[in-house]
């Protein structure tokens, strides 16, 4: 559970809440993947429409193992009326999604400020 929390940080922002991932998501196991998810959206269960920003600024690029895990959060966000969204993508991070069309899936913003601005209103 350590290796989890130890790969993103959380912020809030009213009742948005931004997980930023670390470089170290690009080597997450696949047997982390749906712990890793409840472990993400743990804290907006409290929250009736949950609003998620991704930040990934400090991603290079990731694997099938995290676009599993987005498809897994962008799930349990959806299925509760809520909206995660992507932000400060890497090029080869932004060519992957394109690759697979998952950048029609998610909104993906240049910058944090940017999805939060989106986000607030």
């Amino acid at each position: 559970m350590n290796e989890i929390r130890d790969a993103f940080h959380f912020e809030w922002h009213g009742n948005l809440l931004v997980v930023a991932a670390k470089g170290n998501v690009e080597s997450m196991p696949w047997d982390l993947i749906p712990s890793a998810a409840e472990v993400i959206l743990q804290p907006t269960l409290r929250l009736a429409v949950p609003m998620v920003i991704f930040d990934l600024a400090e991603v290079n690029y990731f694997g099938s193992a995290f676009l599993q895990l987005l498809l897994r959060c962008h799930t349990l966000v959806k299925t509760r009326g809520g909206e995660l969204v992507l932000a400060s993508l890497s090029d080869r991070a932004a060519e992957l999604l394109q690759i697979t069309a998952l950048d029609t899936l998610w909104a993906i913003y240049s910058t944090r400020d940017e999805a939060l601005e989106a986000l607030a209103d």
